[in-house]
């Protein structure tokens, strides 16, 4: 997998922190907290190190359509009829308010970059949605019996669901209360 590239890094220096230093991304920014005693090696080194601990946990939460498309393999194995499998699994930007989406006559699905991050349960969720649609095309019960044998089909969904509405507010033109988007 190519490295990311290197960060925007914001340095905040604050008196009321003693001993324990953090990093958190912040308006696309990687910022580092550190006490406002610390030399300026120590700052490089803290910087340095916060920076590869983040940079190797974002690479870990990101995983590769490669990776992506064995825990679709994974997760048809569980969930799906003997012998369903889809031809390809892939990561796309082009999904701007979808989470996912399959088309069952070329056996392939498709899932949102926006999901890259979030925990597994809700990305093997929307997995398995789509993988369902190789079963059944549309969202009738048959379709939501093979979705719900996933033990984590709620609450992904109302995870989902909360990040929409949170996205919504934003947007004048969506609807806070519509469900998630997934095809």
């Amino acid at each position: 997998m190519p490295s990311s590239p290197a960060p925007e890094i914001e340095v905040r220096r604050s008196s009321r922190r003693r001993r324990t230093v953090s990093a958190f991304r912040e308006n696309g920014r990687l910022v580092v907290a550190i006490p406002a005693r610390f030399t300026r090696a120590e700052e490089e080194h803290w910087v340095a190190e916060m920076t590869k601990r983040v940079m190797a946990k974002e690479v870990r939460r990101r995983p590769s359509d490669d990776d992506l498309a064995a825990r679709a393999d994974r997760l048809a194995a569980t969930y799906l009829p003997q012998g369903v499998r889809p031809r390809s699994v892939a990561w796309v930007t082009n999904q701007g308010r979808r989470w996912g989406s399959c088309t069952p006559a070329q056996g392939t699905i498709r899932l949102s970059h926006r999901l890259q991050g979030m925990p597994s349960w809700v990305i093997d969720y929307v997995l398995v949605h789509e993988l369902a649609h190789l079963v059944v095309s549309g969202h009738n019960q048959q379709f939501w019996d093979v979705v719900n044998r996933y033990p984590h089909t709620e609450r992904a969904r109302g995870f989902l669901h909360g990040i929409s509405y949170r996205d919504a507010e934003s947007d004048p033109d969506a609807d806070p209360e519509s469900e998630p988007e997934l095809d």
